[in-house]
């Protein structure tokens, strides 16, 4: 039948050109969910040994921690979020907070899970208007120096733990060639469409990318949710400021203290990324800043995440092939499309992510795929981004400059 397609009048040459690349997208995307399934294994496999040599450490040779929480207004469950880090089954932990000002709202809430865990130390650190374009690296500048302890957790204000987190994420910073510990995360949806569309991104597409990567070079980078350091890895790199230019800062932290000859480490703890209520605007938004972001910082890897879409190739085949006569065609490409990323959600979003969303709506996970497609393909066309009430702008390497900037946090 395809043989029979490329024969076709002069007049249809661009069908056929259309039809060509949605049959070369097709094949790119199935290679995709193959690297995909091979990482997902290989992930599980390492995750059960990794649970074992966590649960197998003693309690006695746990180091002290500091927990290091970044705060900026109120957002969904802020409360639920904090508290998750006070109720920790680890014997030696505190938690620093950081804010711009301490008339920040989040602050009021965190004094409030304060003043209920007495038993755990804790404190405020208000670093002021940000010197540097990243005012979260600026912040966790002041929190560091107020720490005497070597072993951190650098964690966002929007996740939520387990009681068991500190114990399976510390570990294996135990061995010092060991300089970071990442984790993938499970999204939590509030209650609108979009935050669930958004939700099962982080579930499946983002677990998706950072397993194949880790497969293909190993991780050379880490993931901001929840992070696991020790002082010496920061200190290596020329401290927290090294990455003070950029916007992504965790994907800066975990290259360059693996290019300063540490490992990174994937972890088989998930933690939860809980998600605010949104409109399209605000998902298209925060979905353009993070693509952004990889277009300037990988700009090779952020050309060629456009090749692993499925639904966007089939939507193509769909209507090149109806537009040349051939429906069934189209029809199979478009069909094989949604089952490539229905297979996708269930497979990771379940056995990785234990995201149970992913299995029970796996058929909106083709839309979430092409609407990620959407976002790439936009995040060609500006530099300039919205993040936190203030505007910035994305340059060479991925530093930004902010454009415009708000006098509190």
């Amino acid at each position: 039948m395809i043989l029979g397609i490329l024969n076709v009048p002069a007049a249809d040459l661009v069908w056929r050109a259309l039809l060509l690349l949605a049959l070369a997208g097709s094949l790119t995307s199935t290679i995709y969910l193959a690297l995909t399934l091979a990482a997902t294994a290989r992930h599980l496999r390492r995750a059960r040994s990794a649970q074992a040599a966590a649960t197998a450490t003693p309690a006695a040779s746990l180091p002290p921690v500091t927990i290091f929480k970044p705060v900026h207004g109120m957002e969904e469950q802020l409360a639920a979020n904090l508290e998750s880090f006070f109720q920790q089954d680890y014997p030696d932990y505190e938690v620093i907070f950081g804010a711009r000002d301490a008339d920040n709202p989040a602050v009021k809430i965190a004094e409030q899970i304060r003043a209920r865990h007495p038993r755990v130390p804790s404190r405020v650190i208000v670093s002021g208007p940000p010197a540097w374009p990243n005012a979260k690296v600026f912040s966790l500048d002041k929190m560091i120096a107020a720490s005497s302890r070597s072993y951190f957790i650098i964690s966002d204000s929007d996740v939520q733990v387990a009681p068991d987190f500190l114990r399976n994420t510390i570990p294996p910073l135990l061995d010092p060639t060991v300089g970071l510990v990442t984790c993938m995360y499970r999204g939590i949806p509030a209650s609108d469409f979009w935050s669930w569309l958004e939700a099962l991104g982080l579930s499946v597409e983002m677990s998706s990318g950072v397993m194949v990567a880790d497969m293909m070079e190993g991780m050379r980078f880490a993931l901001g949710p929840a992070m696991a350091v020790r002082r010496d890895a920061i200190d290596a790199i020329g401290g927290i400021a090294a990455v003070a230019d950029y916007y992504s800062d965790d994907f800066e932290l975990g290259n360059r203290i693996w290019a300063k000859g540490y490992k990174v480490i994937l972890s088989h703890h998930i933690v939860r990324n809980v998600l605010t209520s949104r409109s399209l605007l605000r998902t298209l938004g925060d979905q353009l800043r993070w693509m952004k972001s990889t277009r300037y910082s990988r700009p090779a890897g952020h050309a060629g995440t456009g090749l692993t879409y499925a639904l966007p190739f089939g939507i193509l085949g769909l209507i090149a092939a109806g537009a040349l006569g051939h429906w069934p065609l189209g029809i199979g490409l478009f069909a094989l499309a949604c089952l490539n990323r229905m297979i996708q959600s269930v497979v990771v979003g379940w056995t990785v992510a234990r995201d149970p969303q992913a299995v029970r709506f796996c058929w909106l996970y083709p839309l979430r795929d092409f609407f990620g497609f959407v976002a790439w393909a936009i995040s060609y066309t500006s530099r300039d981004f919205y993040w936190r009430g203030e505007t910035y702008r994305f340059g060479k390497g991925g530093r930004i400059a902010p454009l415009q900037r708000s006098g509190s946090m």
